[in-house]
């Protein structure tokens, strides 16, 4: 754009030229488009400069974006492992053979849920350019709703809080993918853990419309702000609340959440008002 703008200056440069007679006059002309090519190459300079300066902060704010949400994704697990070990540390559970062994399966499920988030990362890209292929199979989404409640529980119970489910919906087969869509569930009841200031209160419904199954999730949290809102399934988007949290926003989790709910030709919304919860719904198509 910039050569052309300094192509057109020449050309009527040239015709400017032709016209005029005295050599005093052609000077001028001259040294004026010079100066105005000359200006032209700063403006330019300055604004590729400014450009790249922007850039580079971008993406040194992203990168500190990425620590914090993968932070942020890691802290569930990391406390229930914890719970779960503290747990059998007490004598009325150690000697408990079957909580024990609750327990144990819990520490294996989470340690295999960070790997899974691990593995989430390397798929980042695949995902944003829509080239992830997923296995997916016949599966009933109660049951991945009760399978992703196991992942939160223990950390629901030790802040006194609660989840429960009211399934209206008769018919609940999708097809889906067990690993990927049982994330997306934990993701969403994690954000309603993690940004509720009390004890989480959870409650998950579904229904069916048409040929439709509808899962809500809501929460009684600090909810999110109109204009986070909007922005809430962008990537590494996050919205400052002071100190409620040590890592603030819901960054890298919902936007990966929105691409792959969308992967299984589902959609997902969310309704939310300050310090009133959230309520996040995911449309699904029923299979016969």
């Amino acid at each position: 754009m910039s050569l052309s703008l300094i192509g057109i200056i020449f050309v009527q440069a040239y015709y400017i030229n032709n016209i005029l007679k005295t050599k005093e006059e052609k000077d001028i002309v001259v040294i004026t488009l010079l100066s105005l090519v000359f200006t032209l190459i700063i403006i330019i300079g300055y604004m590729s400069a400014v450009y790249q300066l922007i850039r580079q902060r971008k993406i040194s704010q992203m990168k500190s974006d990425f620590i914090n949400n993968m932070t942020h994704e890691f802290k569930t697990p990391i406390a229930t492992i914890s719970l779960a070990l503290d747990a059998i540390k007490n004598p009325k559970i150690f000697n408990n053979k079957d909580k024990v062994d609750t327990y144990i399966s819990m520490i294996k499920e989470e340690n295999k849920r960070m790997n899974a988030q691990v593995e989430n990362v390397l798929r980042i890209s695949k995902l944003q350019k829509k080239q992830l292929i997923i296995r997916k199979d016949r599966l009933q989404l109660h049951d991945l709703i009760l399978d992703a409640i196991t992942h939160v529980e223990l950390i629901v119970k030790n802040r006194e809080g609660y989840i429960k489910t009211n399934f209206k919906a008769t018919k609940c087969s999708i097809i889906a993918n067990e690993t990927y869509f049982t994330n997306v569930i934990v993701n969403i009841l994690d954000n309603a853990v993690k940004y509720s200031e009390g004890p989480p209160k959870i409650d998950i419904t579904t229904q069916n419309i048409g040929n439709n199954i509808l899962m809500s999730v809501k929460d009684q949290g600090i909810g999110i702000g109109k204009s986070a809102l909007k922005r809430i399934f962008e990537e590494f988007y996050r919205e400052h609340t002071g100190d409620v949290h040590n890592v603030k926003g819901h960054g890298l989790g919902l936007s990966n959440v929105k691409r792959i709910v969308e992967n299984h030709q589902g959609v997902i919304t969310v309704e939310s008002e300050k310090w009133k919860g959230s309520t996040f719904t995911i449309k699904l198509p029923l299979i016969s």
